[in-house]
């Protein structure tokens, strides 16, 4: 039994890793592709809450079909335990993060890179957990089958559609460096978005590539020095 319960957790270890590790690389998935709308399906399209956790949503889903030829020989309750996984995931994650985008208003500081990647990663975190607490239960009646299958549409559905027809409400609106820009959806200018910048590129701006935000920051730094003043 133990060896089996540790067969288990090593599998779930290994999916935060793979989970983390495919959601970062999935954040610039939209722009190394040339924004072809095909990559929009997995990739983040802007930067609302709702498109960072469907970077993680996508290689646990892979990583669940995979898992299932390894350890169905040792897991109890599979699918229904996987299917929490991927449901808590996003959910833990919204809850932290808008609990730290209050933090961070009401100490009128800025929200860091470490601080983003830490809250996803703890996410994917807590859904595997609970995959591992139903996986090593007990098995349960066949009606729990049917929950999991549901569960498991239900977010596949709004996964691989909100991002096309996205419901114009906070958690899907474009967040661009902590400010709301009542963009959903597709955006209109990915210019000011680009990380990845080629030397000497003429569309290349003060503040781009992985710290584009610094500009922004900056000039919002000097509007408030500027109201400050009598």
């Amino acid at each position: 039994m133990k060896i089996k319960s540790a067969r288990l957790l090593a599998w779930e270890a290994i999916c935060v890793i793979w989970v983390s590790v495919a959601g970062w690389i999935l954040h610039f998935a939209f722009e190394l592709s040339g924004y072809n709308h095909r990559m929009a399906l997995v990739a983040a399209v802007n930067e609302s809450a709702w498109e960072h956790t469907k970077l993680y949503f996508w290689p646990g889903l892979v990583y669940m079909l995979v898992q299932y030829t390894y350890t169905r020989d040792v897991a109890n309750n599979y699918w229904l335990g996987k299917a929490m996984a991927l449901a808590v995931t996003p959910l833990v994650i919204f809850a932290v993060y808008f609990s730290y985008l209050a933090w961070i208003n009401a100490m009128g500081t800025e929200g860091t890179l470490f601080a983003m990647l830490a809250i996803m990663t703890f996410g994917v975190i807590c859904g595997q957990a609970v995959s591992y607490r139903v996986l090593t239960r007990p098995p349960l009646g066949p009606s729990y089958g049917r929950y999991a299958a549901m569960l498991t549409a239900i977010t596949v559905f709004c996964f691989s559609t909100f991002t096309f027809f996205p419901p114009h409400v906070r958690l899907f609106e474009n967040f661009y460096c902590y400010e709301y820009t009542g963009d959903f959806g597709f955006l209109p200018d990915y210019e000011p978005y680009r990380v990845f910048l080629k030397k000497d590129d003429p569309r290349a701006k003060p503040g781009g590539g992985v710290q584009y935000c610094k500009a922004v920051y900056e000039r919002r730094r000097k509007e408030k020095e500027v109201a400050a003043k009598p």
